[in-house]
């Protein structure tokens, strides 16, 4: 009995370096968040958790969030207001209300995705899985009829469609990566 207590008591110490290892401090979100858009945006960008808790106030109107908790991509973002309507559309499961063209910046790349499916979470023969991320500016058109006829095929070489026929549709701009 007496050796079991040290035992467990060495195992938790050993096990406690990963577990600080894995939590992120504030300063680490933010320079996560702030890594995904041009240095002009995201110097004066408000940074904000995934839960919302603010980490910087900004002054320009752009909301930079670092990699989402509980993926092992790469997504942090930075947006514009009507991307900010969007991205709380798209987490609740609701319809987006946004009556103005959008900006958001991935410069980063981002997680592997469906190109059809919001909610995807892997490969399916239908749901044309795209399984590495591309650093992006993504544009929303609050007429989607605008967008008909754009191109929807990632692998074209330019700007698409991704998400077409689901309320979450935007433009995809493929951009260089961002050093």
């Amino acid at each position: 009995m007496r050796r079991t207590v040290p035992l467990l008591l060495c195992t938790a110490l050993l096990a406690l370096p990963a577990t600080l290892a894995a939590q992120t401090t504030n300063a680490e979100k933010i320079a996560s968040a702030v890594s995904s858009a041009p240095a002009s945006v995201a110097h004066y960008a408000t940074v904000v958790d995934w839960d919302q808790t603010m980490l910087r106030e900004g002054t320009n109107g752009w909301t930079c969030l670092p990699d989402m908790p509980d993926t092992s991509g790469n997504d942090p973002m930075c947006l514009d207001a009507p991307w900010m309507d969007w991205a709380d559309a798209w987490m609740n499961k609701k319809q987006p209300s946004y009556s103005q063209m959008g900006f958001g910046y991935m410069l980063t790349g981002d997680s592997p995705a469906s190109n059809t499916d919001p909610y995807a979470s892997g490969p399916a023969p239908d749901n044309e899985w795209m399984p590495e991320g591309v650093p992006h500016l993504m544009i929303l058109v609050p007429n989607t009829e605008a967008l008909k006829g754009l191109p929807t095929d990632p692998k074209q070489g330019g700007p698409w469609v991704m998400w077409r026929d689901t309320p979450y549709v935007h433009i995809m701009v493929p951009m260089p990566k961002k050093n």
